[in-house]
């Protein structure tokens, strides 16, 4: 008699444990996951917009007579399109792409389209994708988005082979949105394990992969993110997709439970298993997000970019949002990110003014040096973050996660090199022998043992 007298309460307990559930996940918003990061700098992030109108151009069947073009056009020359290829050319193997020498900027740019709703090919690469199928440098990738990027690279690589021997001091610059992100981050991949084919060295090769599919484990994510950068606007969905894109479409027709089902479990999985689980995939590279929406406010403000290269936290939620389809449009991120930097320029430009007024003795003109100086710096910085983040994957124990030396190389032992030209184990770190062995002969360098038994330093001839 008491137990039924007791369901009642038991019953009260777990509604309101809902309804507190409910209530945390109706109030996260995408800000919270970046509220920490470092602000982005408009040198970095000036490239995003404009690869966002090159991919936008994909679009386009005639570039001379645009009908899709953002405001202020694509600003690209019709003349510098060296190649494009639609479904027919692909074979239903990927979307279309297009190669563009960009003589403005420097830049040899391959740019992907995304997944066209119409084709039933799009939708094969996107679900192909069975867990622990495809190992890539000891991590697990995209299966489908792989095979796209593999047939896009023997299609292609004498084409930008030819193309970085003209000119030798441009960037090679990938670019995609939504599945062609997925496919330029593992196209890249395959560049940087390729590298003799194409004669080009590891720095002058870029990713931006604009609202991604998660295509790489978390090693290879956070390896990469020197190369490749991943840039997704607010609540965007398919960034933090976790659950089989086969599901997702499967239940498209009642999408509340499967976010519902999705962030039940997304909630009650414990970020250390998330972690350890070597064939969980994460959107690739450093990430760049855009916030311009603030919770329990109404409307749009002057958008903020954030980025780093995060391990833990790494757009693990979804997040309940009439917006989180919609911030995944090209249209919206591009128009998003012109504004971001529009801002960034305007606030930089007038903190430089207001420091010229405060130095009147001083000539007041740019500096010829101050542009060469900051890039300078904002390398040394990124390196930096970089590198932590690495250190912090090698403490966090996540799977074939490599510690960098001091040096700025990775300490690892195999033959041959990787896709980022690194040494390989086949462990993750050195065996404790190894370690013994090498602290033995720093000790035996430095110390002697006296008549006593007790360690001294070695005397050294002046």
């Amino acid at each position: 008699m008491s137990f039924i007298c007791g369901l009642p309460i038991l019953e009260c307990v777990y509604c309101l444990g809902c309804a507190r559930w409910v209530w945390k996940k109706c109030l996260y918003t995408a800000g919270y996951e970046s509220e920490n990061w470092g602000l982005a700098t408009a040198e970095e992030f000036e490239p995003v917009p404009r690869i966002c109108r090159i991919i936008l151009s994909v679009y386009e069947e005639d570039l001379r007579n645009p009908q899709w073009a953002p405001p202020g056009g694509y600003g690209m020359n019709p003349d510098w399109v060296v190649l494009r290829k639609d479904y027919e050319d692909n074979q239903g193997c990927v979307t279309p792409y297009m190669i563009y020498l960009d003589h403005d900027h420097a830049e040899i740019i391959l740019a992907v389209r995304g997944l066209n709703l119409a084709k039933e090919s799009d939708y094969a690469v996107l679900l192909d994708n069975k867990l622990g199928q495809a190992e890539f440098h000891g991590g697990y990738v995209h299966n489908g988005l792989l095979k796209a990027a593999g047939w896009v690279f023997d299609a292609e690589y004498e084409v930008l082979r030819d193309l970085i021997a003209k000119n030798p001091t441009y960037m090679l610059i990938f670019g995609g949105h939504s599945l062609g992100a997925g496919v330029v981050a593992l196209l890249t991949l395959l560049a940087l394990d390729n590298r003799d084919k194409l004669g080009i060295q590891r720095n002058k090769i870029r990713c931006f992969a604009l609202a991604p599919t998660r295509c790489m484990s978390l090693n290879l994510a956070v390896r990469y993110a020197d190369v490749i950068n991943s840039v997704v606007l607010q609540d965007d969905f398919l960034p933090r997709t976790t659950t089989a894109l086969e599901v997702l479409f499967k239940l498209l027709l009642c999408l509340p439970c499967l976010l519902c089902i999705m962030c039940l479990k997304d909630t009650c999985t414990l970020e250390e298993k998330m972690l350890k689980d070597p064939r969980r995939l994460y959107a690739p590279g450093r990430l760049y997000h855009i916030v311009e929406r603030k919770p329990l406010r109404i409307g749009r403000f002057p958008p903020v970019v954030r980025t780093a290269v995060p391990v833990d936290g790494r757009f693990d939620h979804i997040v309940l949002s009439c917006n989180a389809t919609s911030d995944h449009a090209i249209i919206w991120i591009e128009r998003e990110a012109q504004w971001a930097l529009n801002c960034v320029s305007a606030f930089k430009a007038l903190y430089f003014l207001q420091q010229l007024m405060l130095e009147k003795d001083k000539q007041m003109e740019i500096p010829a040096e101050q542009k060469m100086v900051r890039q300078e710096s904002l390398a040394r910085e990124h390196s930096q973050e970089y590198h932590a983040a690495l250190q912090r994957a090698v403490a966090l124990d996540i799977p074939q996660a490599y510690s960098p030396s001091s040096y700025g190389t990775f300490q690892e032992i195999h033959d041959g090199e990787d896709s980022g030209g690194l040494r390989r184990s086949k462990g993750s770190f050195l065996s404790n022998k190894q370690r013994t062995e090498s602290w033995n002969e720093f000790v035996g360098r430095l110390f002697d043992v006296d008549d006593s038994g007790h360690m001294v330093f070695k005397k050294t001839n002046v």
